[in-house]
């Protein structure tokens, strides 16, 4: 699914001559094809599952972000513009992200469910979140907020 809808924004940006997305798509798909690679001694044969190919481009957009810090503190502010334009496209092919209500909503029934009282039965609760929610939550908010529900 992932890859059709990747093959297919290449070509209808080619078609509009959009360089941004035509750029970033390219090195979407590039890195897609190292990890299909990588994966083949493993016996991955038709490539890697969309579950690995949300996470990568979840990595690549963290990339950006940091990239983009280190850009407004150099005062090259055409290249931070730059990576936020490819922020943009990357996101197109990601799932809708959670909302912090719906965050909050969904750890307080893992906190139920598991019954964790004490910042200890984190890990629970966050193995429990990412089993579930992968691709659509932040899990680096999500982990402030699991601390802050459980009174760390």
């Amino acid at each position: 699914m992932l890859r059709t809808d990747l093959n297919e924004a290449l070509k209808t940006a080619m078609k509009t001559r959009d360089q941004r997305t035509i750029s970033t798509v390219r090195l979407i798909l590039a890195a897609l094809k190292d990890r299909d690679i990588a994966a083949r001694p493993k016996g991955v044969t038709d490539g890697i599952g969309e579950e690995e190919i949300v996470e990568m481009l979840h990595k690549m957009v963290r990339q950006r972000r940091e990239s983009i810090e280190l850009y407004e503190k150099g005062g090259r502010l055409e290249l931070a513009q730059q990576e936020q334009e490819e922020i943009g496209v990357i996101e197109r092919f990601l799932p809708k992200q959670m909302t912090e209500a719906e965050m909050g909503e969904a750890i307080a029934a893992a906190i139920g469910e598991t019954g964790a009282s004490s910042i200890k039965d984190m890990g629970k609760i966050m193995g429990l979140l990412k089993q579930r929610f992968a691709g659509r939550m932040d899990f680096a908010k999500a982990g402030q907020l699991v601390k802050q529900k459980l009174g760390a």
